[in-house]
């Protein structure tokens, strides 16, 4: 696979992804018990604007620079924002977190962090992100495998999946995965990024998951119309049993991501799809 995510770091979609991380962590956190959360593809853990790969693209200019540089960024990017000043001590935005690093700083007593990459390089670089933290483990697996396996061992769980997309098997093996780890265990959060690029292929992941289940909050993001499948013209996170309460601040991060990013005309929307 040719994809790797410091292209990307901290463009428009990882301030949604990454905002909705950070308020689903706070609100399952809210319940004492220990949890266990698997990160199915989870990169090198942190990145560096100022490298190559970064550069290139120039993505995180149109991102994570213009939300930290803005005056009216609801509270909900709050968390993200903190860990962001936290990353850059001397100032400015140079070290954006991957979900490694934004879930294992709040790692508490008990809490698993199972974190899985197939890459030599970035696996590589995700270890050495996660060492310092006793309850992460980095894995170089197959993430959808091991988020099958977890659930079937009891406990709190939390999924994240977030393919790059690139594999014809991507959207099926997300549904198959979520399939199989809500039918062992029915309470298991699970959050998912998808990119936006067409409506048909997004309606027809939403058909894919429906056998699941679980109630799904749909939160998404387009920055533009959904009318060319070789663009990404916006993102989605699709969360199977999300904690009550989260969709005032979701639809504020894809709102604003949306206007203040995106072309006129952006739209943010947060619904369920159950009754």
């Amino acid at each position: 696979m040719n994809y790797r995510h410091a292209f990307h770091a901290g463009n428009f979609a990882d301030l949604v992804k990454h905002a909705t991380l950070t308020l689903l962590l706070e609100a399952l956190r809210t319940d004492p018990s220990p949890l266990t959360i698997v990160d199915t593809h989870a990169g090198a853990g942190g990145y560096d604007l100022d490298g190559e790969l970064a550069r290139r693209t120039g993505e995180a200019a149109q991102g994570i620079f213009r939300l930290m540089a803005a005056d009216d960024a609801p509270v909900a990017f709050d968390t993200l924002k903190a860990a962001i000043r936290a990353g850059n001590p001397g100032g400015g935005v140079r070290f954006y977190p991957g979900s490694p690093s934004l879930i294992s700083t709040g790692l508490r007593r008990g809490d698993r962090y199972v974190a899985c990459e197939l890459r030599d390089d970035d696996a590589t670089l995700l270890g050495q992100t996660l060492a310092p933290f006793p309850g992460a483990t980095a894995l170089q697996s197959d993430g959808f495998e091991v988020a099958r396996r977890e659930a079937g061992k009891g406990g709190r769980l939390f999924i994240l999946i977030d393919p790059p997309f690139e594999r014809g098997d991507d959207y099926a093996r997300i549904a198959e995965t979520m399939a199989a780890a809500l039918l062992l265990d029915p309470d298991a959060c699970i959050a998912v990024w998808l990119p936006l690029k067409d409506l048909e292929t997004f309606d027809a992941f939403l058909r894919a998951v429906e056998p699941a289940g679980a109630d799904m909050l749909v939160a998404e993001s387009r920055l533009k119309p959904l009318t060319d499948p070789m663009k990404m013209n916006g993102c989605a996170m699709v969360i199977a049993n999300a904690p009550a309460g989260l969709e005032s601040s979701l639809t504020d991060v894809c709102l604003w991501v949306a206007r203040r990013l995106g072309e006129p005309g952006g739209k943010g929307d947060v619904w369920r799809t159950g009754p």
